[in-house]
């Protein structure tokens, strides 16, 4: 939802219906990649699969997966504080409590609807701080755009840290040829090895015609949507100029993706077929697994499948990195529901109050 909709008297309930169709086509595709994943186990594959599920089944299983979700709230914890900071130019000072709930509440929503948990984040601040609902959808606006960029810049290292696996993983089982091998084969091999300055200068040919055709493609109604949203995003990176302190965010932000990595990492702890895996992979797991929570609703059948293909890399066999996937699937999903759950209830009991800071000079804390 904008705040272009919200001004023309658009209620949330509305964006919500409007958001099935999107509904229908994550869940299909979540469909079609468990599918893909599954489509090609024999009954071997299959008991094989089982019994990586069940190797969790172990006090050091159990203790790793509390390990992992307890790492996993606490980069919400880190989400909430960042969260707080860019209410503060606002006058807003919302409890610490309050902010995670919402926080808890939006990823547990997210699970039903597209976005609908940015809509009720925002409309759990407003019932119990009383900050207004376009005011918080700004701020999390901007914290989206944060995350983005950062993933962005994150998703490029994990490609410098894969490259020779990648260059290295067979891709035609027939005559052993590596992807390094079968790109010389294919006259291919200056871009094979530098594959991302290529994609670099591509992506610089493109800005460059974009900017030449600017006044055609301005007039056309899907590019302006495109140019709008680009321009949204820079906006709200750059309003956290505003904030004092910014250091704070920046430190919070970094904190959260960290405890976000140990979480993913002391999750390979829970199954023997994992234990010695590097930091490098649990890392890519990370990164590349995110892609999953974007093209599938809750990520599911996509995520397990992305980790099967990360974890392979790393000379896991497909069957168990599968099993790994959907263990670690499940086990997002349990604590995006419970702490959705949770924080509802708690915040039942809690007394509503109004945020907003009477006087500018007070303290913000």
């Amino acid at each position: 939802m904008s705040n272009h909709d919200l001004s023309n008297g658009q209620h949330p309930h509305t964006e919500w219906v409007k958001q099935i169709p999107k509904l229908i086509l994550f869940v299909g595709l979540g469909v079609f990649f468990i599918w893909l994943s599954l489509r090609h186990l024999n009954a071997e594959d299959r008991r094989t699969v089982m019994e990586v599920v069940g190797s969790v089944n172990t006090l050091k299983g159990w203790l790793m997966l509390v390990l992992a979700a307890f790492f996993a709230l606490l980069a919400d914890f880190f989400r909430a504080l960042r969260g707080k900071i860019l209410l503060q130019p606002l006058h807003y000072q919302v409890r610490t409590s309050m902010m995670f709930y919402s926080v808890m509440v939006c990823f547990m929503a997210n699970l039903a609807l597209p976005r609908l948990g940015e809509v009720l984040r925002c409309t759990f601040l407003q019932r119990y701080e009383k900050v207004p609902f376009q005011k918080s959808l700004g701020t999390v606006i901007t914290e989206r755009a944060v995350d983005l960029v950062f993933w962005l810049v994150m998703f490029v290292l994990a490609i410098f840290i894969n490259t020779d696996l990648l260059n290295n993983l067979i891709v035609d089982a027939d005559a052993g040829l590596t992807v390094r091998q079968w790109m010389e084969a294919k006259g291919l091999s200056l871009l094979g090895n530098h594959m991302l300055l290529a994609i670099v200068v591509v992506f610089a040919l493109l800005v460059l015609l974009a900017f030449l055709t600017r006044k055609w493609w301005m007039r056309n109604p899907f590019f302006v949507k495109i140019w709008h949203f680009c321009q949204g995003i820079w906006q709200g990176f750059i309003s956290i100029k505003d904030v004092k302190r910014p250091w704070r965010y920046w430190f919070w932000t970094v904190m959260m993706w960290v405890a976000y990595f140990f979480g993913t990492y002391v999750f390979f702890f829970a199954m023997p077929c994992l234990s010695g895996v590097s930091p490098s992979a649990g890392y890519s797991v990370l990164i590349f697994g995110t892609i999953a929570f974007m093209v599938a609703q809750g990520g599911i059948g996509a995520y397990p499948l992305i980790v099967a293909g990360v974890l392979m890399l790393y000379g896991v066999e497909y069957t168990s990195g599968l099993a790994a996937g959907w263990v670690g699937w499940i086990l997002q999903t349990v604590v995006a529901l419970a702490g959705g759950f949770v924080s509802l209830v708690l915040a039942s009991f809690t007394t509503k109050r109004d945020s907003l800071i009477v006087t500018e000079n007070d303290e913000q804390i």
